[in-house]
């Protein structure tokens, strides 16, 4: 069973507007990209029914023991499959399906990652500077921070995660690994903070640590998140079926963009209807409840084949 402290460990953010968006169906088969914990899974699963058919996806096989044990009482038929969304063609032709009803996608790191220390993805938690969400990926954040050139280490951190500063931190990352490797999480982030000319994060006049973007954005050139997203999102409508319904929560406007922009393309091509003219926020109650969802934007499209309407 998932511990106490597990399950609060994911909270699954615009829970309300997830399932009434996606309007999940008795008999449908739901593609979870992102499983997680299962949180979302859990409450799709409620929606399926027995003849309905649940396909998890994570790239954490620890999240996935997690959620297996989280779902193993649901419903409907459920598939666990350890991959990246990016690879949904080869994972769906495992299980012999071709075409999906739903596809949800909530992108980002879990908490439980965050959490543990010898991963390597937060500050808050002195680690190894890994980052890698796959264990079959090779390449860590400690291998790019002290092998990039100052100017691809700039373009990473703005790009990624509009860092403004970033030919600064790059400018002092380059400086302090000549004399000697960057291994470590706290080394790094008192790398970032002496960059900006504060001694530490507690000293910070921002509301958010200064090593906050830099981190992010080497996490997901250690992940390739955004070429992960850009490709389930080409790939998606060969997936759906008519009336199909993709949906993608994102947490910065680098991702939200990209999602933006390829529904936007999908709906002139008269392949998509975009269901949110805006992305949906959380409101005030789950903000408080949930801080995680405060920068939670959520876009939903349905595949065309049939009439749609537009929420």
């Amino acid at each position: 069973m998932v511990s106490e402290s597990e399950s609060k460990g994911h909270t699954p953010v615009l829970p309300k507007e997830v399932c009434e968006l996606l309007s999940v169906s008795e008999g449908e088969t739901v593609v979870d990209a992102t499983v997680g914990l299962g949180g979302h899974s859990l409450l799709l699963a409620e929606r399926l029914g027995t003849t309905g058919h649940l396909i998890g996806l994570d790239v954490d096989p620890k999240n996935l023991d997690l959620a297996r044990a989280r779902l193993a009482d649901v419903a409907p038929r459920v598939d666990l499959l350890h991959g990246n969304f990016a690879e949904l063609e080869e994972l769906l032709s495992t299980l012999k399906i071709t075409k999906v009803d739903v596809i949800l996608a909530d992108l980002g790191v879990s908490s439980t990652q965050l959490d543990q220390g010898d991963r390597g993805f937060s500050f808050r938690n002195d680690g190894p500077l890994d980052m890698r969400m796959d264990p079959r990926l090779e390449v860590t954040a400690e291998d790019l921070v002290n092998r990039w050139k100052e100017n691809e280490l700039s373009d990473v951190l703005y790009y990624n995660a509009q860092e403004f500063r970033s030919r600064k931190i790059s400018k002092r990352i380059c400086m302090v690994r000549r004399e000697g490797r960057i291994k470590s999480t706290k080394v790094l982030a008192d790398v970032v903070c002496r960059s900006m000319g504060v001694s530490d994060g507690n000293s910070r006049r921002s509301k958010i640590h200064p090593a906050t973007k830099t981190f992010q954005a080497i996490r997901m050139a250690v992940n390739s998140e955004i070429p992960n997203l850009e490709t389930l999102l080409e790939i998606a409508p060969a997936f759906l079926n008519p009336s199909g319904r993709i949906g993608v929560i994102a947490f910065h406007s680098v991702e939200d963009k990209v999602v933006k922009l390829d529904f936007r393309k999908r709906k002139g091509e008269e392949v998509y209807e975009v269901l949110t003219k805006k992305p949906v926020t959380a409101c005030e109650e789950e903000r408080m409840k949930n801080p995680r969802s405060r920068s939670a934007k959520f876009r939903v499209a349905k595949r065309l084949g049939e009439s749609v309407s537009t929420l």
